[in-house]
């Protein structure tokens, strides 16, 4: 689909502030969406100044050279920032020991383009095919796994990526309903996992937390952060940031708890008597989480559930 679906950057300022941007600086912005970051921190840049961009998705990818391919600071790369430290060395810049680039971004999840297209099978708000998968050119659809997976892996998948209380039941009825006919399209896909939760939660639709946790399997999305984020911390000179924005608990979890490890330093046995100066921590954890604002909420509702964090290379 070519419709270009509007997007809202979320905690943009908030962003912006982290990274500390350094007119001549280099950055790399880990999932580049449909760039409204990018677009900041290039708007901060001057001639000196470069922004690499990474993203799985075929539509990103075009949609940035579309709109930055002339600026020489600007490049894009297609695939997972799981490759992030070989880009970045791929680049010319620095990515081993103190590394060379200034500040890496990562907005994880979900973009609204990919949201709001019905093509791409990401919403049971929309009707369409049951895809899912970031790049649609690799690996299997949402429909496909569906198709083969045995019981207890959906449940699994649901429980694990999902924290769906009634995987059990949704997971019993999708292989149930498959075999009558294939489960082939999102609102087909929300309808039956709706029929299968006995108890709806307030204010929230049934097909939210098994649609969450599909997508996560599909894309490999916690794999993929888990690799990402060393790299990330390799890849900064001293003074360097890392911002990461999550949009929901298993995300953040392990963001904090990366972050948390690299910014207490090396692990001895809590009884020796070392004091913290001696642990040669390799980060320092820059303020607290940081959540949107009402405002910024009543705005864009899917900033809800954003959680920012910042940490910054000491050596």
């Amino acid at each position: 689909m070519s419709e270009d679906f509007a997007h809202q950057p979320v905690l943009f300022e908030e962003v912006l502030t982290a990274l500390a941007i350094r007119p001549d600086g280099i950055y790399v912005d880990g999932t580049f969406g449909r760039g409204g970051h990018a677009s900041a921190i290039l708007d901060r840049l001057d001639s000196r100044g470069q922004l690499l961009a990474i993203d799985k998705d075929p539509q990103a990818v075009a949609a940035a050279k579309d709109r930055f391919g002339t600026d020489s600071r600007f490049s894009i790369a297609q695939g997972s920032f799981t490759g992030l430290e070989r880009l970045v060395r791929e680049n010319g810049w620095r990515a081993s020991e103190a590394g060379g680039v200034d500040g890496v971004l990562l907005d994880l999840g979900v973009s609204s383009p990919q949201l709001d297209d019905p093509e791409r099978g990401f919403s049971f708000r929309h009707d369409g095919d049951l895809d899912m998968r970031m790049d649609p050119g690799t690996g299997q659809s949402a429909a496909q796994w569906l198709a083969r997976a045995e019981e207890y892996d959906i449940r699994r998948v649901l429980r694990e990526y999902g924290e769906e209380k009634f995987a059990k039941r949704i997971a019993y009825a999708i292989v149930k309903a498959r075999e009558e006919t294939p489960i082939s399209m999102t609102r087909q896909l929300a309808t039956l996992i709706a029929e299968a939760s006995p108890v709806h939660e307030k204010g929230k639709d049934p097909a939210t937390r098994s649609f969450q946790a599909i997508r996560i399997f599909i894309n490999d999305e916690l794999d993929d952060l888990k690799q990402c984020l060393p790299q990330a911390l390799d890849v900064l000179r001293p003074g360097g940031r890392l911002a990461v924005i999550s949009f929901h608990s298993l995300e953040d979890r392990i963001v904090k708890r990366l972050l948390r490890k690299e910014a207490r330093g090396d692990d001895f046995p809590p009884d020796l008597p070392i004091p913290q100066s001696a642990l040669s921590p390799r980060i320092r954890l820059i303020g607290k989480a940081i959540r949107a604002s009402e405002q910024e909420i009543a705005a864009n509702p899917r900033a809800r559930s954003a959680v920012l964090r910042v940490a910054e290379r000491l050596h």
